[in-house]
């Protein structure tokens, strides 16, 4: 089995990690959605993130450990949250063939909400009553890019809001098994699984992609596996509540995407929705430093 290295209080690092990861995250929709609008079902697309990711976290670890990156510590609870990442991508990935890719984002963050909550009772975390109420005002931030008041609802939300939940559960599961569990055999069981259960599906009828798609194609998985490494990194430095809302600034990401690669301008209200987002991100960030840096500060010796 794989070494696992301890967990550490580095929360700075963490975040960083976090916010390469959110890149990659945002690197793996974008494909997604110009393979799926060049014809590729999403199933497929779906195959095709995990079969690339599977080979580089084999090349990447299985040179290094050999066998043992491949023996979990903890089989369940890997198995369990490489579900929660399969179900997730799957309904993400569906939800892309008929959404943009801004409301698909922003549905997703409101993860942040549900990490933040069950970090406290399945992980033990202490959330303080300011973090809550930066997290909420991140959430009214996606709301106001959302505008449910003004856009005609559509059915292949739930599947954007059942992809957050598995997402959370994720990340979740990715703390539990932080210092138990080794980035190698994070990665070959997450994307190995995945693969494995979508196989028989993958059996008949088969599309290739065509044109300039083939790039995505091949680098689905590379994005994958860069995205989901950093990530996992991110939660053995830093506590899953402070990490959940780095996931806002995918928001600027996405908006980048949709004008480069899909030609989707954001309008005034994502603009706005965006800063209220990123605002309270980095309002959460920096009152975990000064709550950490108080407690970590020597008493003074009165005597």
């Amino acid at each position: 089995m794989s070494e696992a290295k301890p967990r550490e209080d580095r929360t700075a690092s963490g975040v960083m990690m976090m916010m390469l990861a959110v890149v990659g995250f945002t690197c793996i929709d974008s494909s997604a959605k110009w393979l799926i609008l060049a014809g590729m079902p999403a199933l497929q697309v779906v195959f095709a993130r995990y079969a690339g990711h599977f080979i580089v976290a084999v090349a990447l670890y299985g040179s290094k450990e050999g066998r043992q990156a491949f023996v979990s510590n903890a089989p369940l609870r890997q198995l369990l949250r490489s579900f929660f990442l399969l179900g997730s991508t799957v309904c993400n990935f569906t939800a892309l063939k008929y959404l943009p890719i801004t409301v698909t984002t922003t549905i997703m963050f409101a993860g942040p909400i549900v990490v933040t909550l069950l970090a406290i009772p399945i992980l033990g975390e202490k959330v303080g009553i300011r973090r809550i109420a930066a997290v909420c005002v991140g959430f009214l931030g996606v709301i106001v890019v959302m505008q449910p008041w003004g856009v005609s609802f559509h059915p292949a939300m739930f599947l954007s809001l059942t992809a957050l939940t598995m997402a959370a559960f994720y990340f979740i599961m990715t703390r539990l098994l932080a210092g138990i569990e080794g980035n190698a055999t994070q990665q070959i069981w997450s994307s190995g699984v995945a693969m494995l259960a979508l196989f028989p599906f993958m059996l008949d009828g088969w599309v290739w992609p065509q044109g300039s798609a083939w790039i995505a194609f091949f680098a689905i998985g590379i994005f994958g596996a860069a995205g989901h490494i950093a990530a996992v990194t991110a939660h053995r430095l830093a506590d899953a509540s402070i990490l959940a809302p780095v996931i806002y600034i995918q928001i600027v990401l996405a908006a980048a995407a949709g004008i480069f690669l899909f030609d989707t301008w954001p309008t005034i209200w994502t603009l706005g929705g965006g800063a209220i987002i990123i605002a309270s991100g980095l309002y959460i960030w920096q009152r975990e430093r000064k709550v950490r840096g108080r407690v970590r500060r020597p008493v003074p010796n009165t005597r």
